[in-house]
């Protein structure tokens, strides 16, 4: 997880859109990763499914989030992008 919220901290100090996409998109893929080895816990190290669920369940909630703001933000780039060729 320290790397997921390194990987946000420099998606917020991004100098574009194209560039605020690109940094969240890592966050994101830290995310999955740290849900991923959430479940091998589970699965294969016999970790009790009461402690890890809770956590899967808020990678689940952060990677939702971060998917909904890279399309918004990707819209709005595009929309940009478009309004600067006209």
């Amino acid at each position: 997880m320290p790397q997921l919220f390194h990987r946000l901290n420099e998606a917020s100090r991004a100098r574009s859109g194209d560039e605020f996409v690109s940094k969240l998109g890592g966050a994101l893929q830290e995310a999955d990763e740290s849900q991923l080895w959430l479940e091998l816990l589970r699965e294969e190290c016999a970790i009790a499914q009461t402690d890890t669920l809770p956590m899967e369940k808020e990678a689940d909630e952060l990677m939702a989030i971060m998917n909904t703001i890279i399309n918004n933000t990707k819209n709005k780039v595009e929309i940009k992008k478009s309004e600067n060729r006209n």
